[in-house]
């Protein structure tokens, strides 16, 4: 293949790629990253509760502080007016705000009770299921009227 026929394929490849990505300093993109974590961050919390993970106290409680602070970060990034963009956002975050916004609070608030029944010694994983339930109920509620699935 000549230089010039693989520069050509190479600046195609480049501009396909820039096309239907998500730009990671967007709105939506800071929100997507936040919430990507705090998912993989609540599923080796339960992982470790269900036995999917092997039990580790201290992990369980260095993951509920992480979580309780992810659990405040992505609503910065719901901007005044819905963007135009492919979002997963129903049209009421936008119309409902005092809603979105009650439950995003239900979820700091229950991500902060996790982090104090993850400082209880010993650990027990019985103990803190309860916690964790109330965060995935909390997670859940808010998917239920504001994500579109």
């Amino acid at each position: 293949m000549t230089f010039k026929k693989m520069t050509v394929v190479l600046l195609a490849c480049v501009a396909l790629s820039a096309c239907g990505g998500v730009d990671p300093n967007s709105p939506l993109g800071q929100r997507k990253a936040i919430f990507k974590q705090m998912l993989k961050t609540s599923e080796d919390l339960g992982g470790m509760l269900r036995g999917r993970i092997p039990f580790d106290g201290a992990q369980f409680a260095e993951g509920a502080t992480r979580l309780d602070a992810l659990s405040h970060q992505p609503w910065q990034h719901f901007p005044s007016v819905r963007e135009d963009d492919h979002t997963s956002a129903k049209d009421d975050v936008w119309q409902k705000q005092a809603q979105f916004q009650q439950l995003a609070r239900n979820l700091e608030a229950a991500t902060g009770e996790l982090v104090i029944a993850g400082r209880v010694q010993p650990y027990k994983a019985a103990n803190l299921m309860p916690a964790v339930q109330k965060v995935e109920d909390a997670c859940s509620a808010c998917h239920k009227q504001f994500r579109d699935h």
